[in-house]
C-alpha cells in the first residue's frame, strides 16, 4: 500500500513538473522578439514542449502496457525536440541566455527521468 501512494504521488508530482516547465516556457516564448528565426521556433517549440505534457496525459489512461510505452516514448521523443529548439534560440540570440540555460536544465532532468522510464518499460516486455 506504501509502494502504490509513493507511486502515485512521484506521478502528480512528475505531471506538475512538467506542467510548471511547459508554462515557464510558454511565457518565456511570449517575450521573445518577434523576428522570423523567433517566430518560428516559437511555433515548433510551443508544439513540442506541449507535447511532452500531453503524451504523458495520455500515458496515464493507457488501455495497455504497450500504449503506455507508446505514449511515453513520444514525451521523450517531444522533449529532444524541445531541447535542440531551446538551443536554437540560445545559438541565434533569441532570448536570454540565462533563462534558457535554467528551461535547458530542468528539461534536461525531465528528459532523463522519460528516458529511462522507457528504458524500463522496454526490459519489462
Amino acid at each position: 500500500m506504501k509502494m502504490d501512494n509513493e507511486k502515485a504521488k512521484f506521478k502528480k508530482d512528475f505531471k506538475e513538473r512538467i506542467y510548471s516547465l511547459v508554462l515557464r516556457t510558454l511565457k518565456f516564448l511570449s517575450a521573445l522578439p518577434k523576428n522570423e528565426v523567433a517566430r518560428t521556433a516559437t511555433n515548433q517549440l510551443t508544439r513540442s514542449i506541449t507535447s511532452v505534457l500531453a503524451n504523458y496525459v495520455e500515458a496515464q489512461s493507457a488501455s495497455s502496457k504497450k500504449e503506455f510505452a507508446i505514449f511515453f516514448q513520444y514525451s521523450l521523443k517531444s522533449a529532444n525536440e524541445s531541447a535542440m529548439w531551446l538551443e536554437l534560440l540560445r545559438d541565434t540570440n533569441n532570448g536570454k541566455v540565462e533563462e534558457i540555460q535554467s528551461i535547458l536544465k530542468e528539461l534536461n532532468a525531465i528528459t532523463k527521468i522519460l528516458a529511462v522510464s522507457v528504458l524500463t518499460l522496454k526490459n519489462k516486455r
